[in-house]
């Protein structure tokens, strides 16, 4: 059995050595360890380069020069031949079970994808109030307390793949995502499509930490508009689906309008109930105005 763990990184180097010496205290090693730099001027070499000295696993530096998020992955895959493939983002750490308890559930439930829960770490002084909350809620990914079988995939940031147990599409993360992100939901609604089983590693925790500038409004609200464009522009592809289209418009409308209304009075009872309403506003005006001239660049040139 080959593992291999892929962090796509661009421009973090300092959180980057952070993700990769979490791996180096796995309870579970794996083979080798795939970072993917995304930075034209390959800026994250000498980092990985410090890392491999000494290191309890192989570092494979992988250069992918193109700007893109499916670029990056998309390199990750095709580099290594390891049959399992753990994600983890270059701004997340692991905790010291997280790949034993995402191998332990992929053989368990005989599910090909396992994800695990993301805990998002804010500084120190922006721990209350409503920008707390609402940061809390975007880059947090909580699920069931127990392990199991589950209806609805996640994001690729802490994902398992079993690769002999899955008909990939080549290349795996479409490259129309490169810019503005998305590449695994279009991966993993193709998947669904094929009846493939997703599980869920409730023990397998990985931490995010949300640094500046993602933790100002203008980028929260960015980021909340472009994840409700997702179910509007995936029914606008082809084959292309008028009525899905429409149906999502008009979710949207009302989830602006309800929730943009009721943030006001949410604040009069919680920070997170504000923020919430929020959240279901903003990605309802991103389901509203779903069109791809107007999707926010969070990746890739453009970013």
């Amino acid at each position: 059995m080959s593992v291999a763990v892929l962090i796509p990184t661009y421009r973090r180097n300092d959180a980057l050595s952070d993700a990769v010496r979490s791996v180096f205290t796995q309870s579970r090693l794996p083979d080798e360890i795939v970072i993917v730099d995304n930075d034209p001027q390959g800026g994250a070499k000498t980092a990985v380069d410090q890392l491999s000295d000494g290191a309890p696993v192989h570092l494979s530096y992988v250069h992918e020069p193109n700007p893109g998020v499916s670029n990056a992955r998309n390199s990750g895959f095709a580099h290594t031949q390891a049959r399992y493939i753990a994600q983890l983002d270059d701004d997340e750490t692991a905790s010291p079970h997280w790949l034993a308890a995402l191998l332990d559930a992929r053989e368990a439930l005989d599910a090909p994808i396992v994800f695990g829960p993301v805990i998002a770490q804010l500084p120190d002084p922006l721990k209350r109030g409503v920008r707390a909350a609402y940061t809390q809620r975007l880059y947090s990914r909580l699920g069931p307390t127990e392990t199991q079988v589950i209806d609805k995939p996640h994001g690729c940031g802490n994902a398992l793949f079993d690769r002999e147990a899955l008909e990939l599409p080549s290349p795996v993360f479409d490259h129309a995502a490169n810019e503005i992100g998305g590449e695994d939901d279009m991966l993993f609604q193709k998947l669904q499509a094929q009846g493939v089983c997703f599980g869920w590693a409730a023990d397998a925790d990985v931490f995010e930490h949300v640094q500046a500038p993602r933790l100002s409004w203008g980028k929260l609200l960015e980021r909340s508009f472009a994840y409700g464009q997702g179910p509007t522009q995936i029914c606008a592809q082809n084959p292309r689906t008028w009525a899905g289209v429409a149906f999502w418009m008009g979710v949207g409308a009302v989830q602006m309008l309800v929730f943009g209304a009721c943030a006001p009075v949410a604040r009069l009872i919680s920070a997170k109930a504000a923020a919430n309403c929020l959240d279901k506003a903003a990605q309802g005006a991103g389901k509203l105005i779903w069109f791809e001239a107007l999707s926010p660049r969070l990746y890739g040139a453009s970013a």
